[in-house]
């Protein structure tokens, strides 16, 4: 899934690439991706683009006085291109592309979607807070307004697990299951910890891991075309994806917890006191 920093650099990309470009066609070739009608997709049609805007993981792109808004979900993707091919695509519900904008002079990009379970989603408004995702934000971990005390703020009467406390966009914007783990790891934490558990000292160390996991993800992901980005991300990634590897920092195997839908890893030596956790929901410290 697309996270913060990849968010960020597609939105980097399409600044530099879109912006001032007039939409000649907009063609949904799924249109399960759209989650608005009014105003549609036809009123996009010979407006310049603006800038884009990021809020968390979703794309605002600013297309005269309207926005098209996209969030890419688990496998979704945009897909620049130069130049189109003179025929059109044919809508399918094999294909994994879903959305086609088409600028005038050529070229343009695809909104794509990999796999069964289709869960990208596109609207069109006035205002990217009309979009109910967007609406339920929480801080972007990255501001410069959301210091220590904004973040002990959100952990303070926290019952949840660190790792669902990370990825819940409500409380923090932008961060999923790959940089939850990444934060972790760094932070020398357990997934499983309680939130509310930790004390000032830990507060601080958790913040740290936050915004420095981010901040090297973005400088890593800076100037790195839209193609490049996912292996970009893959080959920064330190515990996330790399069951069954070796830990950079100790040397110790790193182990998977599996959910319903995903899931997630560790390294028992930096973050577990050397334990494995139980491979099932909710898990505790095997004993």
């Amino acid at each position: 899934m697309p996270e913060l920093p990849e968010v960020e650099a597609l939105r980097e990309f399409l600044d530099e690439h879109l912006t001032g470009r007039v939409v000649e066609r907009v063609l949904p070739l799924n249109v399960s991706v759209l989650k608005t009608y009014d105003p549609p997709l036809t009123a996009l049609e010979g407006r310049p683009a603006g800038a884009t805007a990021r809020r968390g993981k979703f794309l605002a792109l600013r297309i005269g006085e309207l926005y098209l808004v996209t969030h890419l979900a688990r496998a979704g993707w945009l897909r620049w291109h130069d130049t189109f091919p003179a025929q059109p695509p044919r809508p399918s519900g094999k294909s994994p592309l879903a959305l086609r904008v088409v600028l005038e002079g050529g070229g343009g990009f695809d909104l794509t979607e990999a796999g069964t379970q289709k869960r990208l989603a596109v609207y069109v408004v006035h205002d990217p807070e009309e979009v109910p995702g967007i609406a339920r934000l929480g801080p972007d971990p990255l501001d410069e307004d959301f210091g220590r005390a904004e973040f002990a703020a959100l952990l303070a009467g926290e019952r949840r697990q660190l790792k669902g406390f990370l990825r819940d966009q409500s409380v923090l914007a932008g961060i999923g299951n790959a940089y939850s783990d990444e934060i972790l790891h760094f932070a020398r934490m357990s997934p499983f910890k309680l939130a509310s558990s930790l004390d000032e000292t830990q507060v601080t160390h958790l913040y740290e891991a936050v915004r420095a996991t981010l901040r090297e993800a973005l400088a890593r992901t800076h100037g790195v075309a839209a193609g490049s980005l996912k292996a970009e991300k893959k080959s920064g990634l330190r515990v996330h994806g790399r069951t069954g590897e070796p830990c950079p920092v100790c040397g110790d195997t790193v182990r998977s917890v599996s959910f319903a839908d995903s899931s997630l890893q560790y390294c028992p030596t930096c973050q577990t006191q050397g334990k494995p956790l139980a491979d099932r929901r909710l898990s505790r410290l095997l004993k």
